[in-house]
């Protein structure tokens, strides 16, 4: 958010509780990160496409199949006309090119939040920077700072959650006959199981189990681990090894009730935590950031408030619709793929298999997994800068 709003004389200040490179930072770590293509163009216009690009890997395809079902389908960039249906790229990567493209950015780092106090006119924040003390005041609080967000905890905002029962376990192995290029999405009766394409072969793995089951398998020799991974996943790379460190993360909906009030906006996990199958959840957050930054580009360059009724209501028109469509989806995705009463198991392969034979309904489906849809008026989705200085009226997305 802070570098896509870096050129638009807006004066910012970033708060952040751990430095990007310390060894006990919560975001960039073992993780892989699926940018869909309306990712990069966001990345693009914001201009860090190029730095992250160099340590990304596409993927070209995607084959999405049913463990012990008969159905299937695949996804394919030539049937888009794109070069790729996404990229996979490591968290760690993200966060040096984003830390590294934030000039002219006040930094307060490492620093904590001690309180939040919204008024009518601003915020007023009180944080700790190493034994000293400061009150910042501002028009707009923008809290992107997770899922078990500060700022939500200070103001007490309510949030809907739902527990699925299931950990992430999170790993890289070398296959022996990787598909450049080409993401595997297996569903098993404890979740999706993920193979993702990464540089140099290897693959990303996202094994959703069930929770009384991650730490065993997390604690497994190397050799145990491979043999229950290939047992779920089959041979279509040929044999597994070379295992990386295994990190489990619980699974959840969390949606934040209140994200948007006058001078306070929740994006990213922050406003919504999402079930990682079909790798919706920071592609998500990528198109809050696109949104906001042009609602608040506009708002400078008119010289209306950015926190104001006027801002907010237009970034609330701009992310509703896909906000609540992307979250039914992926909910519904993570219910049904796990449901084992034998009618769904067949409904479900049909619909994988009439999925693979119906071209039309196969690219609605790509685009939205793509990212892209309704925020392709945006500047930033449509891989250009943000327009910067004043404009003649205060037309555009603050009108209905």
């Amino acid at each position: 958010m802070a570098c896509a709003l870096a050129q638009t004389g807006l004066r910012l200040c970033v708060v952040e509780a751990v430095p990007p490179r310390s060894e006990v930072q919560p975001s960039y770590d073992e993780r892989v990160i699926a940018l869909s293509w309306g990712s990069r163009r966001i990345f693009e216009g914001i201009g860090l496409w190029e730095a992250v690009a160099a340590g990304a890997e596409p993927i070209r395809q995607v084959h999405i199949s049913d463990r012990g079902g008969f159905g299937f389908t695949r996804l394919d960039h030539r049937e888009e006309g794109v070069a790729a249906l996404g990229y996979m790229a490591s968290a760690r990567l993200l966060g040096q090119v984003i830390w590294n493209g934030m000039t002219g950015v006040e930094m307060l780092c490492p620093a904590r939040l001690l309180g939040v106090w919204v008024r009518r006119e601003q915020v007023a924040l009180e944080v700790t920077v190493g034994n000293t003390s400061r009150l910042l005041e501002t028009r707009l609080l923008v809290a992107a700072d997770g899922s078990d967000s500060s700022v939500r905890g200070h103001l007490g905002l309510a949030v809907r959650e739902h527990g699925y029962g299931h950990n992430a376990l999170i790993t890289t192995v070398m296959p022996e006959q990787p598909q450049l290029g080409v993401a595997f999405e297996r569903f098993t009766e404890t979740g999706p199981l993920a193979l993702l394409p990464m540089t140099e072969g290897r693959y990303s793995v996202v094994w959703t189990v069930r929770e009384g089951e991650s730490a065993g398998l997390r604690d497994l020799s190397d050799r145990e681990f491979l043999a229950g991974l290939q047992s779920r996943f089959g041979y279509r790379l040929g044999c597994f090894t070379c295992p990386g460190r295994r990190l489990t993360y619980p699974l959840k909906l969390r949606l934040t009730r209140e994200p948007v009030r006058r001078r306070l906006v929740l994006i990213g996990n922050a406003a919504h935590t999402l079930h990682p199958v079909a790798g919706q959840g920071f592609n998500l957050g990528l198109r809050d950031v696109a949104a906001l930054a042009e609602v608040l580009a506009q708002a400078a360059c008119v010289g209306d408030d950015p926190g104001g009724d006027r801002a907010l209501d237009a970034y609330r028109r701009l992310r509703g619709w896909d906000q609540t469509t992307v979250v039914a989806v992926t909910d519904a995705l993570a219910r049904l793929f796990v449901n084992p009463w034998l009618p769904v198991r067949w409904t479900r392969s049909l619909g994988l298999l009439g999925l693979d034979l119906a071209p039309g309904l196969r690219h609605l489906v790509a685009r939205r997994f793509m990212g892209l849809g309704e925020v392709n008026q945006l500047r930033l989705a449509r891989g250009l800068p943000l327009r910067t200085g004043r404009l003649n009226n205060g037309s555009g997305i603050f009108q209905k």
